[in-house]
Order: structure tokens, then sequence, then C-alpha cells
């Protein structure tokens, strides 16, 4: 096995990646690596894009599940959009971004006391319980609190298929929501809430859609089953969470979805529903759809070396920061786009194995990727990053810590999230006397 390490930056001129007219070396030197590297360009042309060709009557709440920096979550907001989310950090992140309270619901399978106390101190839009005994819970809190007219969704686990889902979080045995037959003989339940108003429903079905026609005929089936909900239950829809899950293609045989066929047939089957339900609010929740294309995890490439006629390229960050990239989900074996950022626009003529730093056979980001030349010191991006990055990631193993997070907006960039020190990693921690 042979290696060079040769410090410093490799660049030639004219050839790097910009960003908003940024050149990537001058952000990598600015803010080192490994980063993430977020476009608000690329925010605004997903978000917008959508915003246009959706019917008016949806809403889009942003899922800050996807990506929770607080800069991504205001950026969006500043364009129209609400607030999905499922914890008390991220309601506050909500919160601070300037998200208004109305335009935040709150859900998730295991919410605490203290996380319905925070809903009720913010008096956020509608708290989604799934569970009865969540809904008893939290109408037991408010009535303790001596408030009226607490609004609860109720999330619903249909019992019909999810159809085209890279990942089914309905029509299953799932710990999501309540089952639609256990849902139709509750209304006895309902009617004993003091404070609490169930005021509209909740379903997602899964995500990563990639075929409008499955997103059309998943919604269809959601709002017939909302109606009837509501007709069984006795309560009016004035809020109703069909869901979103629209994915982007990661792989060399995906493409995007087509979002003209997919709002055209939207249109279809809501227009029809929100003239029967006027006063009823319908909302889409998003997150892979809105941030991923805006993402580049950017890194370093420390040793270029040869094992057993194999080209590696080894880096200054890895799957400790992009999970996704290597094995969550559908995720295994494929690679995400992977592109040389250093020599952006020069031909691939060379495979590598892209690793990073860690001690394990399994810090490989992608495999016999089709690549530049690559020189230690190039800069290699994994480009569609933008979510579920740091996030769902195990950033601490081999105690490497959080990556630097850069928002590039109006042509200039900026740290919205410094990365993790030593000090922050050993500052929880307590060394007791022995």
């Amino acid at each position: 096995m042979t290696g060079t390490h040769i410090p410093g930056t490799s660049t030639t001129a004219g050839q790097e990646r910009h960003f908003q007219g940024v050149p990537i070396s001058e952000i990598a030197d600015t803010f080192g690596t490994p980063a993430y590297v977020y476009d608000t360009d690329e925010l605004r042309h997903s978000y917008q894009h959508l915003r246009d060709s959706l019917p008016a009557a949806i809403d889009i709440f942003y899922s800050l599940k996807a990506n929770p920096n607080i800069s991504i979550c205001g950026y969006l907001n500043t364009l129209g959009a609400g607030a999905e989310l499922s914890s008390r950090a991220e309601l506050e992140t909500a919160l601070r971004a300037g998200v208004a309270p109305e335009d935040i619901i709150f859900l998730g399978p295991g919410k605490t006391e203290e996380d319905l106390h925070a809903c009720l101190d913010a008096g956020i839009h509608a708290v989604v319980c799934e569970s009865l005994e969540e809904l008893h819970l939290l109408d037991a809190l408010a009535t303790e609190r001596q408030l009226t007219d607490v609004q609860a969704m109720l999330r619903v686990n249909p019992d019909f298929h999810t159809k085209g889902s890279g990942l089914a979080m309905g029509g299953k045995p799932r710990q999501f929501g309540i089952d639609a037959g256990t849902l139709r003989g509750a209304a006895p339940e309902l009617a004993r809430l003091c404070a609490v108003r169930v005021s509209g429903l909740h379903a997602y079905m899964g995500t990563r859609f990639l075929n409008h026609s499955d997103v059309v005929h998943n919604t269809a089936q959601i709002l017939q089953a909302a109606e009837q909900l509501s007709t069984d239950l006795g309560i009016t829809l004035e809020t109703l969470d069909f869901g979103g899950g629209l994915g982007i293609a990661y792989f060399d045989n995906e493409k995007d979805l087509d979002i003209e066929a997919l709002t055209a047939g939207l249109g279809e089957v809501i227009t029809p529903f929100a003239t029967r339900h006027p006063q009823c609010r319908l909302i889409m929740e998003l997150g892979r759809f809105l941030t991923a294309p805006a993402g580049t995890y950017v890194t370093r490439a420390l040793y270029v070396k040869e094992s057993l006629g194999e080209e590696f390229v080894v880096a200054d960050g890895g799957t400790n920061h992009h999970m996704a990239a290597v094995g969550i989900g559908s995720f295994v074996k494929r690679n995400f786009p992977i592109t040389s950022l250093t020599h952006y626009h020069e031909p691939a003529t060379r495979q590598y194995t892209l690793a990073g730093p860690l001690c394990t056979p399994n810090d490989v980001i992608g495999k016999r990727v089709s690549l530049p030349p690559v020189q230690a010191g190039d800069l290699i991006g994994v480009e569609r990053s933008g979510a579920y990055g740091p996030s769902a990631s195990p950033v601490n193993f081999l105690s490497h810590g959080h990556p630097a997070e850069v928002l590039v907006h109006d042509g200039k960039a900026h740290l919205v999230r410094r990365r993790a020190t030593v000090d922050d990693l050993l500052e929880p921690q307590h060394l007791i006397g022995f």
C-alpha cells in the first residue's frame, strides 16, 4: 500500500466550484473542512417552484427534522413556510427563527409532559396527538392550567397501504398515530374532553416519493379517509395535514419528481375537497425536498493511496458527518452524487473509493466514484446533502465532533454553526476521583 500527503489546497483558477460567485477554496480556507455548505438560491428555487405550482389552498410547512439549522428554518420562513417539528429544541429553533406560533405544529409518538407544556406555553397552532392517551394527557394539562379551546389534531394510521414510498410510515403496524379502525369508535372519548378541541387530522404515509402519481393517489386516499373520519367523530375539519414526503433523485437510476405533473394531479383532488371544506387549512409538510438540493458536504483529501489495485481518497470527514450517504434505509451500496469541487469542470477519468478518517472499514462515503485525478489537498463534495446530514449522523464517533455549517446568501458566506471543539466534547463530562 502506498500513499502521499501534500498539505495545502490544490486549486486551478477557473475550474473550481463557486457558490453564488464565492469560490469553494475561499469558503474552505475561511471556515475549514469538513463542512456543510448551503446555498439560499437553491433553497429559494426548491420552495418557490413548488409554491408557485401548488393550489393556493395548500400551506407548505418545513419539517425541521430534515435540517434543524436555525438559519435554514429562518430563511424558509421568510419565503412563507410554516414549521412541523418534534422536539422542544426544534420548537425553540422555530420560534427564535421567527416562525409565528400559529404556523407551528408539534408531532411525534413519544411526547413528554414537558413537551406538551412547551406547546401550551408557545400557543402553537396544534399538537398532533398520536394516541388517545396522549390526547387525554394534553387535556388534563390544559385543564390544570385553566386553558380553553386548545387545538389538537389526531394522527391517523390509515388502513390502506402506502403506494410508492421509499420508507412507509403508515398503512402498516406502526408506532405512529392511531389506527383508523380505533378512531372510528372514539367519538365518546372526544366528547369527554374539557379544555382540548380536536380540530383536525394528520396522516403521513412515507418518504422519498419519486413518482407523482403515487403522491396524488395517496393524497386522494387521505382526503377521502379524513372526510369519513370527521363524520364518524363528529368534528369539523379545520386543519388537515396530508403529509408530503416528496423525494429527490440521489442515484444514477433515479429521476426527480415531475413537479408540473404532481401539482396538476394534486389540484384535481385538492380543489374539490377545498370547495367542500372552505374553512379547512391544508398542510403539506416537506423536509428533504426543500433542503437536500441546497447542501454540499465538503471534505478535503488528506491522502491518495492504492490498495490491491484500488485507489482510495482518504478525506478529513466521513460517515460520522454523513451517515445517509453510506447506509441508512434505502441508501445501501449506492453513491450520492460526488464531485471534485477543486476541479469541478474537468472530466472524470479516474475511479476512487472515498473514505473518511474513522477507524472502521464502514467509513466509506462512495465506492468507485468517477472523478478527475485527485491530489491531496483537493476539495471533494457530496452533493444533494442538505437533508439528514450531521443531525442524522454519529458526529461524536471517535470524538471528531460536529462539522461547521456555512450558508451562502446574497453572494456572501456566513458561518451558521461553528465546528465542535475539544472543549465542547469534554465539557459535559465529569471526571470523578479515583
